[in-house]
């Protein structure tokens, strides 16, 4: 039994490893090509910039949808080569509110399309799908409910797609309205920021396949069409058709000094609902499309770096499978010192971690230069990632049984303007979750392995154990305080 254990955890431990050392390279790739935005093709003709059609998938968003309709009304466009389609899915007084914006904005000229649907089949994809039949554009562009574009949006992506017809999609960094409204809104901004300025911006640099963000980007309808149109399969339609369109041939740009603001989840049960389906929805894709990816004449480099973004969310299995083990090792090596000699291995590859904090740090030195402030909270945001492993788990192996799911909206409550905040919106889910409950409990669990660790004279896991603790225990103390209606 110990030795099966001994097993079980160097696995957990070697996988969490594989997945530090993909970051490391990432960091090394990353100073080896320095990367920035191609400069902003110049259009020989003004008076022959295309039609472009403005897609807006919505579904009861009251607190945000009229504030994104008055930003896409005022792109940067041909008032007569722009059209708008509002696909709203709403069953609340969102739709009323789109409504009497709508009207104001055809009086002025632009070309608006209310799109309403019998049902919500499909969801976000299927509304983009069904809506796709009357769009007027050459290029698509989508903005969730929550971004905010800049009247240049426009004028700074499109030209990169007019210049270069082998270029299928533009995708811009996402920024943050919300970055300070709390803690947890700044450890969600260390992790997207990263996403973005290192993710995206070295893949595509190094000509690896990239991912369409769900907004914030614009398309080339050929591209779309090409690629097999939006699909209802997985829970996330972008990183599909991203996929699907790049197996085709597409190129897709990635412009890092484009930024669209967007509301961060200003709660944790809406962040959790937003990363369980980005979690389940990329296993879904992996599963559909990896062998397609291998079986096609991409190199070898590019189908070994797109099975590791199409799978990079089976870290938390491994998380967690660690995090648990972690309490039986320290009982196992102070009760039988012959396995000691197999810690102090295990040891080395906790450096692998450091791969990680280089990671954030070049991301954070790209976008910023008070990037030494905002490193402080990165041992909180390890501790909140490990704190999402048991919800983010759960994603993982739905997926891989083929567990359908429903596509649960992300709440967004314009917490920049209201008053209220989220605490008094009806989106906010007042549920306590078993998954709560289960952190919690972790937490206990590790404040006994605390206790055992100082008992044992095992003072070196101490540390790695309080992470866990701060972990599991701040995101099951948040969810059951924010599903009460009460702030952080």
């Amino acid at each position: 039994m110990a030795l099966t254990l001994i097993i079980i955890y160097t696995v957990g431990l070697l996988a969490l490893t594989g997945f530090g050392v993909h970051g490391l390279l990432m960091v090394y790739k990353y100073h080896r090509l320095r990367p920035t935005d191609p400069a902003v093709p110049t259009i020989a003709d003004p008076a022959a910039l295309p039609t472009v059609t403005v897609q807006l998938p919505l579904y009861n968003e009251m607190h945000v949808a009229t504030r994104l309709l008055d930003a896409v009304c005022a792109l940067e466009h041909p008032r007569e080569r722009l059209q708008v389609q509002v696909l709203d899915d709403s069953t609340d007084e969102t739709t009323a509110l789109l409504r009497e914006r709508i009207a104001h904005h055809r009086e002025r000229g632009l070309t608006i399309e209310h799109v309403r649907r019998a049902s919500r089949d499909g969801f976000k994809a299927g509304a983009l799908r069904d809506a796709l039949s009357s769009a007027t554009g050459e290029f698509v562009a989508i903005f969730d409910a929550d971004f905010v574009p800049a009247p240049d949006f426009l004028r700074r992506t499109l030209p990169h797609l007019m210049a270069d017809e082998g270029l299928g999609m533009v995708q811009a960094r996402w920024d943050h309205l919300n970055r300070d409204y709390s803690l947890l809104t700044r450890l969600q901004a260390m992790g997207l920021d990263a996403h973005f300025a290192m993710e995206q911006q070295v893949r595509n640099r190094a000509r690896y396949f990239i991912n369409f963000n769900g907004t914030a980007g614009v398309w080339r309808r050929s591209c779309i069409d090409d690629a097999g149109g939006w699909h209802v399969d997985t829970l996330t339609e972008d990183l599909d058709i991203s996929y699907r369109a790049q197996l085709r041939g597409w190129r897709f740009l990635y412009l890092n000094d484009v930024t669209v603001p967007a509301e961060l989840p200003s709660e944790i049960n809406g962040l959790k609902t937003q990363q369980f389906r980005w979690t389940k929805g990329a296993i879904e894709t992996a599963r559909k499309l990896l062998g397609s990816v291998w079986r096609s004449d991409q190199s070898l480099t590019v189908k070994i770096q797109a099975t590791s973004h199409l799978t990079a969310n089976l870290i938390f299995p491994f998380v967690l499978l660690v995090a648990l083990l972690n309490v039986p090792m320290v009982i196992l090596k102070g009760t039988d010192p012959s396995f000691s000699r197999w810690f102090d291995y295990l040891g080395s590859f906790l450096v692998a971690s450091f791969s990680t904090l280089a990671f954030y740090i070049s991301a954070q030195r790209d976008l910023t230069s008070d990037w030494r402030r905002r490193m402080l909270i990165f041992p909180l945001f390890i501790a909140g990632t490990m704190g999402m492993a048991v919800s983010n788990t759960r994603a993982v192996v739905e997926a891989l049984v083929r567990r359908p799911s429903a596509f649960e909206r992300t709440p967004k409550y314009n917490i920049v303007t209201r008053a209220d905040h989220w605490e008094s919106s009806r989106y906010r889910s007042a549920r306590i979750s078993a998954e709560a409950i289960i952190e919690l409990l972790i937490a206990l669990y590790f404040v006994a392995g605390i206790i055992l660790a100082i008992a044992f004279g095992e003072l070196a896991v101490i540390p790695f154990q309080l992470v866990f603790l701060v972990g599991f225990g701040s995101t099951g103390v948040l969810s059951v305080r924010h599903a009460l209606g009460k702030g952080s």
